[in-house]
């Protein structure tokens, strides 16, 4: 059996995999605090890379950036009744103001606030207030804002990265004269989540409309991308939601039209989280650790200097400073080449092993060989042979971009190829539970499968199978009608049923 970094592999436990995979690349770990992590430097450095790249693209269109408070009135909340239904048991509330010395000399709550305060689930509520004053006429809109920011949702069930107590996202907040423009609004920010996930980080997404019952609490409509990972499980990485009137009503986030009359104003919300980290170790990730898209690594480039001679390391780590500095000076879509040089010969074997299991792209070997010729061994995370070799240091430079692109081009391609080789189309009630049973040996996948429309026959499926529609694929313009398998009534088109993180 070939040697492998991360034990147990993927097909042995796919689940434990995957927390392995997060600890051997030293990206987060358990805090003390139940259901929440610590997001360790080189978690965090992808975050920043995800950060940074989506929020340039997220001011392409139109959006500035604000925060607002972690807390927020309980009175907020309630103002939307379908809204803090649909998170209240998901909310931590805030109740007292301060700590005091109990009798036995152990800290005790005191100082009751007036009002509770909820630790934000999300922000619609108190944006939404804040746009109630922002907008006072028919000039103040569109209006557009984002928020970096954390949030808090009380999980019963967590994983690091997927599903977290407490976790960091982006969302943007919009508010429109009218209904349509809301609804375009919506759809046009999903489609910068589909070109930011499948060009940046190799995940091919399938995009859609949520169901009555997936849909965001409060919303007219929530659209989605889902994305398929190793497990054929799909993952739901970003929504974008068409709130309708009902928060502008709510808060009463109102207008004067161009003829004087007051209207409630049209809004939507939109967001993505810490969760597209999860997606990228599921999508991309091997048996030996992480695998990262070049796009949005931390580092492109690591350069290991290999030194047996002590009359030697001088000249290698001359080598080794003069090529990242070249490497620096190269830019990779708009940005510099990220290169380290990791020097820490003391660790071995383990050095090499340490940058498998964090994905990067490029491992560049410099001995006195290299050294002699000014050549350089080359690893790269992802070939499908994981060959190295060596080639001069000035074709090392010369094709470092190319290189790059290509490992981003063959990630996503995969990981295209995996997820239609797992999507079939399933026209009976029998082939649909066989599909999805917990004995089938080839797997579950995407089922494209027709449904009438029925919330009943929806919860049906998810209580015997665990399996639930992630999208009604809306834009797809060659959508035809059929027979729904599970009440033989017509049916507008098929659906996306998947079990799901």
């Amino acid at each position: 059996m070939a040697r492998t970094a991360i034990t147990p592999t993927r097909e042995e436990n796919y689940p434990e995999w995957y927390q392995q995979v997060v600890k051997s690349a030293e990206m987060a770990e358990v805090s003390p605090v139940r259901g929440c992590m610590i997001i360790k430097p080189w978690g965090y450095a992808l975050w920043e890379q995800i950060q940074k790249q989506l929020d340039e693209k997220i001011k392409d269109v139109d959006h500035d950036n604000i925060y607002c408070p972690l807390l927020i009135p309980l009175s907020f909340l309630e103002k939307e009744a379908e809204h803090v239904s649909g998170f209240a048991k998901e909310c931590a509330v805030v109740t007292h103001s301060k700590l005091v010395k109990g009798d036995d000399g152990k800290l005790v709550p005191a100082g009751p606030l007036e009002e509770p305060l909820v630790i934000r689930p999300t922000s619609e509520a108190i944006i939404g207030d804040a746009f109630a004053r922002w907008i006072q006429s028919h000039r103040d809109l569109p209006l557009r804002i984002n928020q970096w920011a954390n949030i808090v949702r009380w999980e019963m069930r967590t994983r690091m990265f997927l599903r977290t107590t407490e976790f960091l996202w982006q969302e943007g907040h919009t508010a429109h004269a009218t209904a349509d423009e809301a609804d375009e609004e919506s759809k046009r920010n999903l489609q910068v989540y589909v070109n930011f996930v499948q060009d940046h980080l190799a995940m091919p997404v399938i995009k859609g409309e949520k169901s009555p019952s997936e849909r965001f609490p409060g919303a007219t409509a929530t659209y989605c991308i889902e994305a398929m990972m190793q497990d054929k499980k799909a993952l739901q990485a970003g929504t974008s939601h068409f709130l309708g009137q009902s928060f502008a009503k709510a808060l009463d986030i109102a207008y004067s039209d161009d003829q004087g009359h007051r209207q409630h104003v049209w809004t939507t919300s939109w967001g993505v989280s810490t969760r597209l980290i999860g997606g990228i170790i599921m999508v991309h990730s091997d048996d030996d650790g992480l695998m990262l898209p070049p796009r949005v690594a931390p580092l492109h480039v690591v350069i290991m200097p290999i030194i047996h001679n002590e009359a030697d390391q001088a000249n290698i780590m001359a080598q080794c400073e003069s090529l990242a500095q070249k490497l620096r000076e190269i830019t990779y879509h708009c940005a510099p080449i990220r290169v380290k040089i990791d020097a820490n010969i003391e660790q071995g074997g383990r050095r090499a092993w340490n940058w498998v299991k964090k994905g990067v792209p490029i491992r560049v070997e410099v001995g006195a060989r290299e050294a002699a010729d000014n050549s350089a061994t080359i690893n790269l995370r992802y070939t499908p042979y994981k060959e190295k070799r060596t080639c001069s240091q000035a074709l090392l430079i010369a094709e470092v971009v190319e290189t790059l692109d290509n490992i981003q081009h063959h990630l996503f391609q995969r990981a295209l190829d995996f997820q239609k080789a797992h999507t079939k189309i399933i026209d009976s009630h029998e082939d649909f539970y066989a599909f999805f049973a917990d004995d089938n040996k080839e797997g579950h996948g995407f089922a494209l499968a027709h449904w009438n429309g029925d919330a009943a026959i929806e919860e049906k499926i998810k209580q015997d199978l665990k399996v639930t529609i992630r999208c009604i694929p809306v834009f797809d313009e060659s959508a035809e009608a059929g027979i729904c398998p599970f009440s033989s009534e017509i049916s507008p088109q098929r659906v996306i049923w998947a079990k799901a993180y």
